[in-house]
């Protein structure tokens, strides 16, 4: 089986790591993983700040990079909510303006292609034990995309639960917002702290050593908040935990 990976603009720039771990973790199960060079930003941040028509290229430009593939894989919930839900609404909206009707084949040509990658590893590979090894207490927060836009449910928690050597902790006041929330961080930082301070409060309480998650957006501000805390909780995303192996631990 033959995939392409849509990494995304936040592991591309900041968290490398998490896509090397998705390709290593593929590759393990006999996936072969492409990197279509044309990818870039999927146009989340444009269209969340009310930018629809400045969307509509990056539209156009992500449906052409994954043209041609059966799956698209993403190791991020936003990202793939955005090609699968507000893809189409775009698509819609400018055949419904009379602009266009290009963009809505584009977009229904591709969203129903891409999958999370927890969503690709249970429902297309068919598998919950991909052969990892962690020997850490975890506690796991799912995001308000996972959650909400893509209906993940139990699927990452069964994955971790098959890791041999993980102790999974169940997360206190799991489904609440961490409080990134993309450009709502920016827009209210006093209110996105504290939701942020309350998300860690419950992680720390959990004794774990690692906070787990699928969305390295969520974990980036999981992670700002734990350092300047000086809280050595762990955060890391949940593909560098599958990708690791007694041969090839986590770094």
């Amino acid at each position: 089986m033959r995939v392409a990976l849509f990494v995304t603009c936040v592991n591309d720039a900041l968290y490398p790591s998490t896509g090397i771990a998705v390709v290593r973790l593929l590759e393990r199960l006999g996936v072969e993983v492409d990197f279509p060079a044309g990818q870039s930003c999927c146009g989340q941040p444009q269209y969340n700040t009310g930018y629809r028509y400045e969307t509509e290229p990056l539209l156009r430009r992500t449906a052409g990079a994954f043209a041609g593939y059966d799956h698209v894989v993403t190791p991020s919930g936003s990202c793939a909510a955005m090609l699968r839900e507000h893809y189409p609404r775009i698509g819609r909206r400018a055949a419904a303006e009379g602009r266009s009707t290009e963009l809505a084949d584009l977009a229904a040509g591709l969203a129903p292609r891409v999958y999370e990658l927890t969503e690709f590893l249970v429902d297309v590979l068919g598998v919950t034990d991909v052969g990892a090894y962690f020997p850490y207490r975890v506690t796991y927060h799912p995001s308000c995309h996972g959650l909400r836009s893509l209906g993940l449910g139990d699927r990452p928690r069964r994955l971790l639960a098959a890791v041999k050597g993980l102790e999974l902790i169940e997360l206190p006041g799991a489904e609440e917002c961490c409080g990134f929330g993309g450009t709502f961080a920016l827009k209210n930082p006093e209110v996105s702290a504290a939701m942020g301070a309350d998300k860690i409060r419950h992680a720390t309480g959990t004794g774990a050593q690692v906070l787990c998650g699928a969305d390295n957006s969520c974990l980036a501000h999981l992670d700002g908040t734990l350092r300047r805390a000086g809280n050595p909780l762990r955060a890391l995303h949940l593909a560098e935990i599958l990708a690791a192996t007694e041969e090839d631990p986590a770094r």
